[in-house]
């Protein structure tokens, strides 16, 4: 099935990316840094000043000025920038920048499977200082992906939706690195939560505002800096440290009535809900309500929107506390990669429908995630017909919840990514090259531009 219509296509060539970051770490601290690391990419194709010091080598001021004030008056006719001979100009494509950075914390989630299989147990501490290491690197990989793209002008709605969805992603391979350093066995699904929660809620918000804002304090900056101390802060002291009560872990705050007998993750989790969370999806609201009421559109249409990911929560802990096998403790990394992937295609339906403008509301593909998950329950709901067993065993089930929604999730990928360079005339992971002429040939020019056909 298509994913992008018409309306959708003419949307996708006039989508302007927006976003705002009012972190002070990254304004001061990060940024500069990242300045920097982006030059050790390779510039695998020239930008706009590299090819106008090119063409300045062909012709002089006169005509690079009357080529720059013809494309100009020509921006939406002509199909692509000009060259002279020996030199191309490429049309935009997404950077693979942010698909390294995923596959370093795919990398980092697959350390915590092999040492720690039900994230209870303590790896060897050189994995947690692995798992800081790399996710610093995605922190690092994603920030200079927007800074890449501008600096080889190479920006495109693909490369957004191609970020983001690997953001999404990153989501529940990170929770289970974490799950592996903090020992949190089932408890890893709830990380998971708190940070799908979020992300989530600012996804929902930029479709509404069509402005990504990231607030002082927000997670793609001092929340993985925070997650990447604790990385490194764990491979010192051991992974036990963390399965301890907290009076224990931190002496000094022993007095503290209620935490003090809690083990110091779930004091950590506890913590993250009340002081991060919950402001951030606060302020997502907040955000939301302001422009639906500002274009008196309806509050309710958008809430509705969150309806499938509040059902993919609801579905998921329904089966675990139906299972007579307790199936996030049995088998906590399928179940985070399985519901991540499944929240991965309702971040990136969500994102799709924010580039093609579609209207306001729920969107009934979304719900396609959900399928599974009503065949899981009644498969459960067998075990009390059947003296506690179920009708398939459920370590079946859920490799087969993964199976489906790793489908579903390169189905949807592959199908935009296809219908998203048809639409823009570009490729995917490499370079348009694009030879140009002008409307009428001039010799004396030795070139020509081609405009695009209707």
């Amino acid at each position: 099935m298509g994913y992008i219509g018409a309306h959708g296509v003419a949307a996708l060539h006039r989508y302007k990316y927006s976003g705002v970051d009012h972190s002070y770490v990254a304004k001061y601290i990060l940024q500069p840094f990242w300045s920097r690391f982006v030059n050790f990419f390779p510039l695998w194709m020239p930008n706009g000043n590299a090819c106008l010091e090119h063409c300045d080598k062909h012709f002089n001021s006169n005509t690079i000025t009357f080529l720059n004030e013809w494309f100009r008056i020509n921006e939406k006719d002509c199909g692509f920038d000009f060259t002279a001979p020996g030199f191309i100009m490429f049309e935009e494509i997404p950077k693979p920048t942010s698909f390294c950075g995923f596959m370093f914390l795919l990398t980092s989630a697959l350390l915590s499977v092999i040492y720690s299989p039900q994230l209870d147990s303590p790896p060897p501490r050189w994995v947690h200082f692995a798992h800081g290491l790399l996710l610093f690197l995605y922190q690092t990989f994603d920030a200079v992906d927007g800074k890449q793209a501008r600096r080889t002008n190479s920006s495109s709605p693909l490369g957004e939706l191609f970020d983001h969805g690997c953001d999404a992603l990153a989501c529940a391979f990170e929770s289970i690195a974490f799950g592996s350093t903090a020992m949190c066995g089932r408890d890893t699904f709830w990380f998971w939560v708190i940070s799908a929660v979020p992300f989530y809620g600012a996804t929902w918000e930029h479709y509404f505002t069509n402005t990504l804002i990231l607030p002082a304090i927000n997670g793609p900056t001092e929340g993985l800096m925070l997650i990447y101390v604790v990385h490194f802060f764990t491979a010192f002291v051991g992974a036990e440290w963390w399965a301890q009560r907290f009076g224990k872990s931190v002496p000094f705050l022993s007095w503290v009535p209620f935490f003090n007998e809690i083990p110091t993750n779930r004091v950590v989790l506890f913590l993250m809900i009340v002081f991060a969370v919950i402001p951030t999806v606060t302020f997502n609201v907040c955000n939301v309500y302001k422009v639906v009421q500002a274009r008196k559109g309806s509050m309710l249409l958008a809430l509705a929107m969150l309806y499938p990911f509040v059902v993919l929560l609801g579905g998921v802990l329904a089966w675990d506390y139906l299972s007579p096998s307790d199936i996030i403790a049995k088998y906590p990394h399928l179940i985070v990669v399985g519901t991540g992937l499944a929240f991965g295609y309702l971040v990136g339906r969500m994102i799709l429908a924010h580039l093609c403008d579609e209207p306001k509301g729920l969107k009934t593909g979304m719900c396609m995630s959900l399928l599974y998950l009503p065949l899981a329950i009644a498969n459960v709901l067998t075990a009390r017909l059947n003296d506690g067993v179920p009708l398939i065993d459920e370590g079946f089930v859920v490799v087969g919840y993964c199976l489906f929604t790793v489908a579903l999730y390169l189905y949807f990928a592959t199908s935009v990514i296809h219908e998203i360079t048809t639409a823009l005339g570009i490729y995917c992971f490499r370079l348009t090259p694009t030879w140009c002429s002008f409307p009428n040939h001039i010799p004396f020019f030795n070139f020509r531009i081609t405009r695009k056909e209707a």
